[in-house]
């Protein structure tokens, strides 16, 4: 019974490992395309590396990488990759957490270096009238989120593009949009905290089930003395 339990439960780690590898990679190949697709450091310069497209890069990798190492170390019931396995995901884990309680505590600090940061790839947006990337990247956002500029249409002086404007600019002076990206961006967080949140909780149960498992399977096999010794 007990030899079925654990048998179970290794086949279950291998078929949970390869979904995540397999997320890994489609994670991976989204941040790639995003990556050649837009260039989001047109809108934030200094928070280059921490872009949508990097992040997602990143957490790809590290995706894929952990899922085939639980995925290998379960196969072969290996206690040196198992062990690897429930350190990484502990490490990660405290990262996670340690991102998340930075983010609540320095949330005005971490706001105003935003909106610095806007401020800055809003002027080389000016500067640069004739770069088509850098101001469609500002279209983008202004289209998607339905604003302008990072307070109001004034930040653009006599610049401003016509994805400000509410319905055409082909009048004199055509009416624009009201509300700036930053306000409309900080709110649309707002709106999306209670998902944000409940994605972190269960990465986190998703993270604390793997290294218990992890565990048991590591423990069984130092106790039979099957699989592969450290």
């Amino acid at each position: 019974m007990a030899q079925g339990c654990l048998r179970c439960l290794k086949y279950t780690m291998c078929v949970a490992n390869f979904l995540c590898f397999l997320s890994g990679i489609a994670v991976l190949s989204f941040g790639i395309y995003m990556k050649m697709t837009f260039h989001l450091e047109a809108l934030t310069p200094s928070l280059t590396q921490f872009a949508v497209d990097n992040l997602l890069v990143f957490s790809g990798i590290v995706i894929t990488a952990v899922s085939f190492l639980g995925f290998l170390g379960a196969l072969r019931e290996n206690r040196c990759l198992l062990l690897t396995f429930f350190l990484v995901l502990f490490v990660l884990m405290l990262l996670e957490l340690t991102a998340a309680s930075l983010l609540l505590v320095y949330d005005t600090q971490i706001g105003v270096w935003v909106q610095k940061d806007l401020r800055d790839g809003l002027d080389r947006a000016k500067d640069s009238a004739n770069n088509t990337t850098v101001v469609s990247e500002w279209d983008l956002l202004q289209e998607e989120f339905q604003c302008c500029g990072i307070n109001n249409h004034t930040d653009w002086g006599n610049q401003v593009p016509k994805s400000c404007c509410l319905k055409t600019c082909s009048i004199p002076q055509p009416p624009f949009k009201k509300e700036g990206c930053l306000e409309v961006t900080k709110r649309w967080f707002e709106e999306n905290f209670l998902i944000i949140g409940i994605c972190v909780i269960l990465i986190c149960i998703i993270e604390v089930l793997g290294m218990c498992f992890a565990m048991t399977l590591f423990c069984h096999i130092s106790k039979s003395g099957l699989g592969y010794k450290l």
